[in-house]
C-alpha cells in the first residue's frame, strides 16, 4: 500500500513531465510591475524647463545681455539629464524583456530613445541660431531660442506620455508573457507552416528573448527549490526527524518538473535558433551567388553591347561605301552613254560622205 501510494505521485509526475508551457506557465505571477516615478519626475522637469523658457525675460531680467547664453546652458543641462534618464529607461525596458513581454519591450525600445534625440536636435538648432544670428523683425534672438525650447518640451513630453501609457498598460496586464506565444513544445506535433517561422526577420531576436526569459525562470526556480529545501530541513528539525510531509514533497516534485520542462524547452529553442541561423547563412550564400551571376551577366551584356556597337559602326561605313559606289556607277554609266552618243554622231556624217 505504501509503495502504491509512493508510486502514484511519481507516475503522475512522469506523465506530466512535458506539459506544454503555453498552458502551464509557472511564473506568470512572478512578474514585477515597472515603476513610473522616474518618468513622472522627468515630466515635471520638462514642465519646469518649459516654464523657464516662457518666463526667461522676467527670470533673467537682470542678466538680459547674457540671456541667450543662459538659455543654451539650460538646454545643455537638460540634455545631460536626459542622457542619464535614458540609461534608466533602457534598464526598465530590459527588465520588461527579461520578464517575457517581448512586444512591449519592442515598442518601448524605440520610444525611450526619442526624448534624448529630440533634446539633441533642439540643442543643435539652438547652436545654429546662436552662431548664425538670423534677423527676424518681429522676433529677437532669445525669442527664437525660447520657441525651440518649447518645441523640444512638447515633443519630448509627448513621447514621455506615450511611454507612461504603455507602462501603465503593462502594469495592468493579467496574462502570460507574450514571448510564450512563439514557443513550440518538444512533443507538440509539427505544423505544415512551421517552416515559415524561419523566414521572419525577427525570429532570432524573439528566440533570444525567449531564451533569456527561460534562463530567468530557471534561476527563479532554483532559488525556489533551495527555499523549499530549507523549509523542509527546518520542518524536519522541528518535528524531531519525522518523515517529510507530502505537501512539501509534491511542491519540490512540481518545481523539479517545471525546471526540467524549461530546460527541455531551452534546448529545443537553441536547436531552432541554430537551424534558423543556418538557413539565414544559406540564403546569404545563395544571394551572393545570384549577385555574382548577375555581375557576370552585366559584364557579358556590356561586352555584347560593345560588339553590337562596333558592328553597327562597320555597317554604317559599309552603307556609306556602297552609296558612294552606286553614285560612282551611275556617273560611269552616264559617261558611257554620253560617249556612245558622241560616237554615233561621228559615225553618221562619215556614212553620209
Amino acid at each position: 500500500m505504501a509503495n502504491s501510494r509512493n508510486s502514484s505521485p511519481t507516475s503522475t509526475a512522469e506523465q506530466n513531465l512535458f506539459l506544454d508551457i503555453l498552458n502551464d506557465a509557472p511564473l506568470a505571477a512572478h512578474r514585477k510591475p515597472t515603476k513610473i516615478y522616474g518618468s513622472i519626475f522627468y515630466s515635471f522637469l520638462l514642465a519646469g524647463y518649459a516654464t523657464v523658457g516662457i518666463a526667461a525675460p522676467w527670470i533673467f531680467q537682470a542678466l538680459d545681455p547674457w540671456i541667450s547664453q543662459l538659455l543654451c546652458s539650460c538646454n545643455v543641462i537638460l540634455l545631460i539629464i536626459t542622457g542619464i534618464f535614458l540609461q534608466y529607461l533602457v534598464h526598465q525596458v530590459q527588465k520588461i524583456r527579461l520578464q517575457g513581454y517581448y512586444m512591449f519591450s519592442q515598442r518601448l525600445k524605440h520610444i525611450v530613445r526619442l526624448p534624448f534625440s529630440t533634446i539633441s536636435y533642439g540643442t543643435a538648432g539652438m547652436l545654429l541660431l546662436v552662431v548664425w544670428e538670423p534677423k527676424i523683425s518681429f522676433l529677437s534672438a532669445s525669442g527664437l531660442l525660447r520657441i525651440v525650447m518649447l518645441v523640444e518640451v512638447v515633443i519630448a513630453g509627448t513621447f514621455m506620455a506615450i511611454y507612461i501609457g504603455y507602462v501603465h498598460q503593462y502594469n495592468s496586464l493579467d496574462s502570460q508573457p507574450d514571448v510564450l506565444k512563439s514557443l513550440y513544445s518538444p512533443l507538440q506535433p509539427s505544423s505544415s507552416l512551421e517552416g515559415l517561422r524561419y523566414y521572419d526577420g525577427r525570429l532570432a531576436d524573439q528566440q533570444m528573448a525567449l531564451l533569456q526569459y527561460q534562463r530567468e525562470n530557471i534561476h527563479f526556480l532554483c532559488e525556489e527549490i533551495l527555499r523549499l529545501q530549507e523549509c523542509l530541513s527546518k520542518y524536519e528539525t522541528s518535528s524531531g526527524g519525522i518523515a517529510p510531509q507530502v505537501d512539501l514533497v509534491h511542491l519540490l516534485a512540481a518545481r523539479d518538473q517545471e525546471l526540467r520542462t524549461l530546460s527541455a524547452e531551452m534546448d529545443h529553442l537553441q536547436s531552432e535558433l541554430q537551424h534558423a541561423r543556418s538557413l539565414i547563412a544559406e540564403k546569404d550564400a545563395e544571394s551572393h551567388r545570384i549577385r555574382v551571376t548577375n555581375n557576370q551577366y552585366i559584364e557579358e551584356n556590356e561586352r555584347l553591347r560593345a560588339i553590337l556597337g562596333e558592328w553597327s559602326t562597320r555597317a554604317a561605313k559599309l552603307e556609306r561605301a556602297l552609296e558612294a559606289e552606286r553614285v560612282f556607277n551611275l556617273d560611269l554609266q552616264k559617261n558611257i552613254t554620253r560617249l556612245k552618243n558622241r560616237s554615233n554622231e561621228v559615225d553618221e556624217p562619215s556614212q553620209k560622205d
